[in-house]
């Protein structure tokens, strides 16, 4: 990854409903991230990616989704909750990473969002065990929004300062991480490769 290049964040919608307020949440993070001038916000709207199941080999869809992914900085994952876990679109998305995954030593944060009173806490929860098993590093400090169908208008508004504080925050703290320690360790690598090539190329003169 070169850090002197605008930066890529992948974003994932999980849920499959028409009009569904995951994507209003996920929508104020993408906001939060693109007023930084050098983040470029590549979206995934699972509602409308057909991936494949596992076992029925890979789609354009998945190769697209694994160059995504391989190509980000960070990842922001957003989720309803279902049943008290994460979306089953959400699983078929992860599911066509390919192994090793390409989700392995990226930093993820993870949005969830539910009608509830206690939010997507359960669904965030099997996410981030998902993600970790693969190899990511989640960020700490996931956002759950309760009762999302009052803290959202139809317009997409968010009515609870305090939540969208929160939400924009979590967008903060991955960048934050990347600027405090993927780009130095990348810079770190790309020194290191430099000097090995310097000493190559001197034994060979």
């Amino acid at each position: 990854m070169d850090c002197d290049e605008p930066l890529h964040i992948l974003a994932a919608s999980g849920s499959s409903r028409p009009n569904n307020y995951t994507r209003r949440v996920l929508a104020l993070a993408i906001d939060e991230l693109q007023v930084r001038h050098r983040v470029q916000v590549d979206l995934i709207d699972l509602s409308t990616t057909d991936f494949p199941f596992p076992g029925q080999g890979p789609s354009q869809a998945t190769h697209k989704a694994q160059d995504l992914v391989r190509g980000a900085a960070g990842i922001l994952l957003a989720t309803p909750e279902y049943h008290g876990s994460y979306s089953s679109a959400m699983k078929r998305f992860i599911e066509n990473l390919g192994f090793p995954s390409t989700l392995a030593g990226k930093p993820v944060a993870l949005l969830g969002a539910a009608a509830g009173q206690i939010g997507a806490v359960k669904a965030l929860e099997h996410l981030g065990s998902v993600c970790s098993h693969v190899g990511a590093f989640v960020l700490p400090g996931p956002v759950s929004v309760a009762r999302v169908h009052k803290v959202f208008d139809g317009e997409g508004r968010c009515l609870d300062a305090a939540i969208e504080k929160r939400i924009r925050g979590l967008a903060t703290h991955l960048m934050d991480y990347i600027d405090n320690r993927t780009c130095p360790r990348a810079a770190l690598e790309q020194s290191v490769r430099g000097a090995r090539t310097e000493r190559t190329l001197q034994s060979s003169s």
